[in-house]
């Protein structure tokens, strides 16, 4: 092992055992009382959200060399006020919360699926024609519900950025990739979005979404997927021939061990939702449970053995890089951080300053309002995070993971398929997202700006979510 390979695998080996200590907790105390709290609170996160969007469009190099930078100056812009007026006790504890229920472990997957999925190889190209591209779109789909949308979009972008490098016009395919497989396809199973397995460890049996909402996710993905294949079709045939740089070749698969290392991950995810020790530790209140210090210890472990066995050529022909899990790692963490008091006033329900919002899932004879559901749990999915978005609208549905799942089924099958279908709807509403874009945006394609790309998805999506609505949750 060259020196340079070690010294990667030693300084990643570092980042992850800090990462490890603030393991996910199962249980949490709720510091910050979001009753107490008004509208005020929610603009640090709009100026993150609102930087994200602009920043590359007014000052694409500054905001390149300076995203961390801004990042951090959102969080403190909200922190240091949260500390003068809740107290520093109530703040800290508000952000140990956030950070290692939410942040520490969402990172850590994403990373623990990432390195692997860097490795695994497909060499070769195939020519990217319509039919082509629905092909692989159709298998990055069906990888997504079984090794979570992260791990699908990472062996598949770069395939599928290949077959259609000689097109003038490939941005579309990127864009749809996001939708289908970095999205909606992974509805099916609890590995496949986060939202899904956070409802699994509230007791949600592994096989409930498969069982219901398969019909939507058929809908919703058949439907986009149709859409693309006459776009596509369209702008094949306007093309006509063109060279292509990196011609018709067979194709081969390499880094097996890496397929073999992902399955680890899944197995480390389904053990601590069967597994449970209990606590080990409570820091800040917070109980550190043994389950969770286990899943994390496994994924640390991949990721070394991930950069250990893999070979260097491999990953350097996949065009492996940090960046894009660099770029996800800071942003987020200026995300999780602003949207602290977001969130609590979500969860202070009709006490809340967001209550006219929250009393819209309810009709006036205290039914649920299953459209509702769907899209205020997916329109704040497509800018908040989706995982801590499903357990708030979770939580309001009454928490009852048994009554859900039978009574509550239609309403379960809202959440869930908002939270997970419309996370697509910006480049922040699920992480996958903002990687493929990274990489797509390194590879050369031009890929659209923050409001560019809502144009598309608000063109695609929201049409089709509207038609979903009147069939699946009137």
């Amino acid at each position: 092992m060259t020196m340079r390979k070690a010294r990667r695998v030693i300084e990643a080996a570092s980042a992850l055992s800090v990462i490890s200590f603030l393991t996910t907790p199962a249980c949490a105390a709720e510091a910050l009382d979001g009753s107490q709290l008004g509208v005020i609170w929610a603009l640090p996160f709009i100026g993150m959200l609102l930087s994200i969007a602009l920043g590359p469009l007014v000052a694409a190099h500054f905001w390149e060399h300076h995203q961390g930078k801004i990042a951090a100056l959102w969080s403190l812009i909200l922190l240091l006020p949260l500390v003068a007026l809740s107290g520093f006790m109530p703040s800290t504890t508000a952000l140990i919360h956030t950070m290692a229920l939410d942040y520490v472990p969402f990172i850590l997957l994403l990373m623990a699926l990432f390195v692997p999925a860097g490795g695994i190889v497909i060499r070769g190209n195939i020519h990217g024609s319509p039919v082509t591209n629905v092909f692989l779109l159709v298998i990055g789909m069906v990888l997504a519900s079984f090794i979570g949308t992260t791990g699908a979009s990472m062996v598949m972008i770069r395939p599928i950025i290949r077959a259609n490098d000689n097109r003038h016009h490939n941005v579309h395919v990127v864009v749809f990739f996001i939708f289908l497989v970095s999205n909606i396809g992974g509805s099916l199973t609890p590995l496949g979005d986060p939202p899904l397995f956070l409802g699994f460890l509230k007791g949600v049996d592994f096989f409930w979404t498969m069982r219901n909402i398969f019909p939507e996710t058929l809908f919703v993905g058949g439907l986009v997927l149709a859409v693309f294949f006459i776009l596509d079709l369209w702008l094949y045939r306007k093309e006509g021939v063109t060279r292509d740089p990196t011609p018709d070749s067979p194709i081969s698969i390499s880094g097996f061990i890496n397929v073999f290392l992902i399955a680890v991950v899944v197995a480390a995810v389904l053990m601590s939702a069967i597994w449970k020790p209990g606590a080990l530790f409570t820091l800040f209140g917070i109980a550190f449970e043994g389950q969770d210090m286990a899943r994390n210890a496994i994924m640390i472990l991949v990721v070394i053995a991930s950069l250990l066995l893999t070979r260097v050529d491999d990953r350097s022909d996949n065009g492996f890089s940090w960046a894009p899990m660099a770029e996800v790692a800071k942003l987020f963490a200026g995300i999780f951080v602003t949207m602290i008091p977001v969130l609590a006033m979500l969860k202070a329900g009709t006490a809340g300053a967001f209550a006219p919002l929250v009393n819209l899932v309810t009709h006036a004879d205290g039914t649920p309002n299953h459209a509702a559901y769907f899209w205020l749990t997916g329109g704040l999915s497509s800018f908040l995070d989706n995982a801590p978005t499903y357990l708030v609208f979770f939580e309001l549905a009454g928490g009852d993971a048994a009554k859900l799942m039978t009574e509550g089924a239609l309403t379960l099958a809202a959440i869930s398929a908002g939270a997970v279908f419309m996370g697509a709807n910006s480049y922040i509403g699920n992480a996958p997202n903002f990687m493929v874009y990274a990489i797509a945006r390194s590879s050369g394609v031009k890929m659209p700006g923050f409001f560019g790309y809502m144009i598309w998805s608000g063109a695609v999506l929201l049409p089709t979510f509207a038609l979903a609505t009147l069939i699946f949750f009137r």
